[in-house]
């Protein structure tokens, strides 16, 4: 399963039942678990964990260094959970000191060609990358999100779980859950309806999902106003809840 061009550093932990490809290089303090499967030309560095079943292609660069000024070879790392796909010629760099030392993404995740995650970005589950999208450092990408090609999102931005982005979208704040957002810069334009369907979302849930982007979007009121409404909201439907600890919570801002 292992390629004999491959070079594996000795320190390196490898599970049974894991393939790796001609050319490729393991690193020091790499741990890959069962059923992975890395193709040919990977370069993957440690410290860095790989978890089950996920599939890697080729020339993709796996928890190398972070492209930060700061970093001064402290010891950080990345881990990759279960049952991703990295396609070709992704990056995706280990973590700084200046934030928790860690890149993490989840499970189920699929990211395709030439995409960027940068030091520090903490990923969720069930995501879509399309290619080139591009993660500046300490962004956070919640659960079912799936961003549009050559999206571009700025550090320290947050992007809320089931949200929608256009290709070639710019994101200089944090995105509220459930929204579809495009442009240069990014605007919003109404909730993710159809990616809410086919994830179960009632017609009620929906409804109520609608009225709090009027509130937010459409009706004048200022955040503070809106927060208010959306919490009375909130009672009749659960998922408003979320978007209000969301706005509450935000550093960046909200993208308004």
């Amino acid at each position: 399963m292992i390629h004999p061009t491959a070079i594996i550093d000795k320190s390196a932990s490898i599970e049974d039942g894991v393939s790796i490809g001609p050319y490729s290089i393991i690193g020091a303090d790499v741990k890959i678990a069962a059923g992975t499967n890395i193709g040919p030309h990977v370069v993957i560095n440690g410290p860095t964990t790989v978890g089950k079943n996920n599939r890697i292609f080729q020339f993709a660069s796996i928890g190398e260094v972070p492209q930060d000024k700061k970093y001064a070879g402290e010891s950080t790392r990345l881990e990759i959970g279960d049952n991703n796909v990295i396609r070709e010629y992704c990056t995706i760099s280990r973590g700084t000191i200046q934030d928790q030392g860690v890149t993490r993404i989840g499970d189920h995740n699929w990211i395709m060609a030439y995409v960027h995650i940068a030091h520090d970005c903490q990923i969720g589950n069930h995501t879509i990358f399309a290619n080139a999208a591009t993660l500046a450092g300490h962004v956070t990408i919640e659960d079912y999100v799936i961003l549009g090609g050559f999206t571009l999102v700025h550090q320290f931005c947050k992007v809320g779980l089931h949200c929608f982005t256009g290709m070639n979208s710019v994101i200089s704040q944090d995105v509220p859950p459930y929204l579809m957002i495009a442009g240069h810069m990014a605007k919003p334009y109404g909730i993710n309806v159809e990616g809410l369907k086919r994830r179960g979302f009632t017609g009620e849930t929906l409804s109520g999902l609608k009225k709090a982007y009027k509130i937010i979007y459409r009706s004048g009121n200022s955040l503070e106003r809106a927060i208010a409404e959306l919490t009375e909201l909130g009672k009749q439907h659960q998922d408003v809840n979320y978007l209000v600890d969301f706005i509450k919570n935000s550093t960046r801002g909200i993208l308004r």
